[in-house]
């Protein structure tokens, strides 16, 4: 994944854009980068490799290192970004959150056919921001080239512009699965993925830019420069798992949405009799954790945390290229509270249940350490889709999700053309499919979110959400 924050002032705006970019560390661990517009100095750009250290050690010198009245900042678990272009619009820098699935046919079809080129990255792949500002520049104008890019382009592009004037242009991606919203402040404006990041810093809330909207920002003015598009397909897993506790989309709290989903959940499993008997409810941190608190309520089992992540010092479990890293890494984190967990029942919720892996490891600690049993409750249905329009999973084939898998090994590919009866628990073929999981992971019991259910949670009608991951509906 990945996420943005500019801003346009009356005053030097590098301190604004240095901790509102902070403030999207949590969707991604890749590359951190910064450019501003000084009068005199012109665009100035600095990027950092952010995987053994977090963005703010990083760029902690950067007031000394950068100045300017407009600055954009972008964390990314892919390209190195911002980056600067000259072109026939001018030199400007831009940053790209999102992803790009036609990337070879775009190339071909508009640069080398042309006899342009591209500076290419390690194995020859080519920036997305440098493919993005390609097709941007294939046009008169930001406003022109933006909706062209959007519209050939095959996957997702949210994009944040800082040009050589000292203005912001901010265009959300073409249906709007990425939020992208404008503060204003007494100084100025801001343009930034999570809301949250410049509430923080002083600005309030403008508004919410609609689908393939495109707006100027200037210090003391924001200019439409394209109207939204009616159809939105917002992604559901903003409010499930990698949207901030702390932010409002389209209206819709994350914490609240989480604390809902879990009494949904509750109320699944009394109707279908598989509520067990409990000690304790807990969340699979950090973001399982508001559906474990909704869920433990609902039910009026009481809400513990058996076992606590020592984050201080260990970089995110993630972040490690190699699997057995990263589940290492999560194995050391895990500190248990051993009166919370010898001969208890636990359930656990956790936001997702992708390939397991780690999930795994989680569940032979909490038995090594005398839990009675383990019960586990993902708060989305499972995941039968690799997500083709954000890259916020590690996953890039279906096969490595845990569902996929495992209904291969229970019916070989023939179960792949039943994936709605896997999804579905009151079906013969659901409920093999969570038995198997359960073998696997040892688990006591396994219940999924269902997708109304999550719907319901969220508040937002179905055909305005993206659910693809879930029904392979786009």
């Amino acid at each position: 994944m990945g996420g943005f924050f500019g801003a346009v002032c009356a005053e030097d705006a590098v301190f604004d854009v240095f901790f509102g970019t902070d403030y999207h560390s949590h969707l991604g661990t890749r590359r951190g980068g910064m450019a501003a517009y000084d009068k005199e100095i012109g665009l100035q750009r600095d990027i950092h490799n952010i995987e053994k250290s977090p963005f703010r050690t990083k760029f902690q010198h950067i007031f000394e290192e950068m100045h300017g009245f407009a600055a954009i900042g972008c964390i990314s678990d892919s390209d190195p970004q911002p980056i600067l272009i000259r072109s026939n619009l001018g030199t400007y820098a831009i940053a790209v959150v999102g992803i790009i699935n036609n990337a070879e046919e775009l190339i071909e079809k508009y640069v080398i056919s042309k006899g342009g080129h591209f500076g290419a990255m390690t194995g020859g792949a080519v920036n997305s921001c440098d493919l993005v500002a390609a097709m941007i520049n294939q046009k008169n104008s930001f406003a022109e080239g933006i909706a062209f890019a959007q519209s050939v382009i095959k996957g997702t592009a949210a994009i944040l512009i800082l040009t050589n004037e000292g203005k912001i242009i901010a265009a959300r991606d073409k249906v709007g699965r990425l939020p992208l919203s404008i503060g204003k402040s007494e100084h100025g404006y801001c343009a930034s993925l999570e809301p949250f990041a410049y509430k923080k810093l002083g600005y309030t809330k403008e508004r919410e830019l609609g689908p393939g909207e495109i707006v100027e920002i200037t210090a003391d003015s924001i200019t439409q420069l394209a109207p939204a598009e009616k159809e939105m397909k917002i992604c559901s897993f903003l409010w499930s798992y990698y949207g901030y506790s702390t932010s409002d989309y389209e209206g819709v709290n994350v914490e609240i949405m989480r604390y809902r989903n879990g009494g949904i959940m509750v109320q699944n499993d009394i109707e279908n009799g598989t509520l067990p008997e409990l000690d304790y409810v807990g969340g699979v941190p950090d973001s399982g954790t508001p559906h474990a608190i909704g869920y433990a309520n609902a039910c009026h089992i009481p809400f513990a945390r058996p076992f606590i992540k020592y984050t201080p010092t260990w970089m995110r479990s993630f972040t490690p290229t190699r699997q057995s890293d990263r589940n290492q890494i999560a194995k050391m984190k895990q500190i248990p509270v051993p009166d919370l967990i010898e001969g208890k029942n636990l359930l656990f919720v956790d936001d997702s249940i992708v390939r397991g892996t780690q999930l795994r490891e989680t569940v032979e600690f909490l038995y090594n350490n005398g839990a009675k049993s383990v019960h586990m409750r993902s708060a989305c249905p499972p995941i039968m889709y690799s997500c083709k329009y954000l890259n916020f999973s590690r996953a890039t084939d279906d096969m490595e999700l845990i569902t996929r898998s495992t209904i291969v090994e229970l019916e070989g590919k023939e179960g792949l053309k039943h994936l709605d009866e896997y999804s579905d628990s009151s079906t013969e073929r659901g409920k093999k499919l969570r038995n198997a999981i359960c073998e696997k992971f040892k688990f006591a019991s396994l219940e999924f979110q269902t997708l109304e259910g999550l719907i319901k949670a969220i508040g937002i009608d179905k055909c305005k959400l993206c659910t693809y991951c879930w029904d392979g509906k786009e």
